[in-house]
């Protein structure tokens, strides 16, 4: 059976691609996850929705040695997607040397190993980020990379920069996929974002406010140019995105002539404001979410969402879920947690 090694296989995004892509290929997933960022039981979640096992490799990405080591195990392995990287924007701003040291090493380790034991298949994980403040939208993949406004987003634009150069003098194939806002959990409610930093995203700070966890949610700003004043980001749901890299995966396994560097944008191509997100989570869970509007924070735009015409025409990618559906499976997957600690 053929493998594929994710990184980052415990992530949020990571362990449900894992999960997309056992529910849609018959390949073997293989883990580097050195549970840093993550937790040990993600595998046990996965194990509970599919009934299929990951074995996972806990190491440091930045030592060469031990990530060759999994490569020379299993020389099965077809094609990497590569998520392993810290992703804290205050984090990143207050130990930028960490971040870069983190997640370029790690990058150039699994390139190195790629090219030397021949495995010619290779996705990215980037980021809106890179686009910085734009002046047109939607965002397309020729948008200018704009100035990052973290080390975390820089580490992105050098990562797809390093990619590009090197597939130029090798055979490896490489789609760096560019997310927008992964938001939500697996239907099932078994999975979904649990990450050991303080969240900074609005979907996990609207359930975490309505479990109580958070006493308030503060809506940064009401005076952007936009139609209820609030920002607008391209909200998609994590299990799209999952599905994406398989389609992705498939793509550069199963097309010869396809280009050796493809880069897409994944997002639904509708913004959605901070206040409708609100809503729509009051709507799908009945609470009524306690929050207080407050001043912009410095950095912020007012909206940024995608054109993924490129993914649908490439991959054939559309996205099933809606802003609806984000929120209660979230909301779900709070519940679980919730219930967990109980137990």
């Amino acid at each position: 059976m053929k493998k594929i090694l994710i990184t980052g296989g415990n992530g949020y995004i990571g362990s449900h691609t894992i999960i997309e892509l056992f529910r849609n290929t018959d390949f073997e997933a293989i883990s580097i996850d050195n549970y840093s960022r993550s937790h040990k039981n993600t595998l046990d979640r996965i194990k509970k929705i599919t009934n299929r096992n990951v074995k996972n490799y806990p190491i440091d990405l930045r030592n060469y040695k031990n990530v060759e080591t999994v490569f020379i195990e299993n020389p099965d392995i077809v094609g990497v997607i590569h998520f392993a990287a810290f992703k804290s924007v205050p984090e990143s701003v207050a130990n930028p040397i960490l971040y870069y040291d983190n997640n370029i090493n790690s990058l150039l380790n699994i390139l190195k190993c790629c090219d030397k034991y021949n495995v010619g298949n290779f996705i990215f994980s980037s980021s809106c980020s890179i686009y910085g403040n734009v002046n047109k939208l939607p965002v397309t993949e020729t948008t200018p990379i704009g100035i990052p406004e973290s080390p975390y987003g820089h580490t992105k634009i050098i990562g797809e920069d390093i990619i590009r150069n090197f597939v130029k003098t090798s055979k490896i194939k490489a789609m760096p996929l560019r997310y927008f806002n992964p938001v939500g959990a697996d239907n099932t409610g078994l999975n979904g974002e649990n990450s050991i930093d303080k969240p900074n995203n609005l979907v996990p700070i609207i359930t975490q406010t309505a479990a109580g966890i958070i006493p308030k949610l503060t809506v940064f700003g009401n005076d952007f140019n936009t139609r209820d004043g609030s920002c607008i980001r391209d909200y998609v749901h994590v299990s799209d995105i999952a599905n994406a890299h398989v389609l992705a995966l498939n793509y550069l396994l199963n097309n010869k002539k396809t280009s050796n560097f493809e880069i897409l944008n994944l997002g639904t191509g509708t913004g959605v404001t901070v206040l409708e997100a609100i809503q729509s989570f009051e709507k799908v869970s009945g609470i009524k979410l306690n929050y207080a509007i407050g001043s912009k924070r410095e950095g912020d735009v007012a909206a940024i969402f995608s054109d993924s015409s490129k993914a649908k025409q490439i991959l054939g990618w559309e996205c099933n879920y809606n802003i609806d559906d984000m929120m209660k499976s979230a909301w779900k997957w709070q519940q679980q947690l919730i219930n967990e600690k109980h137990i």
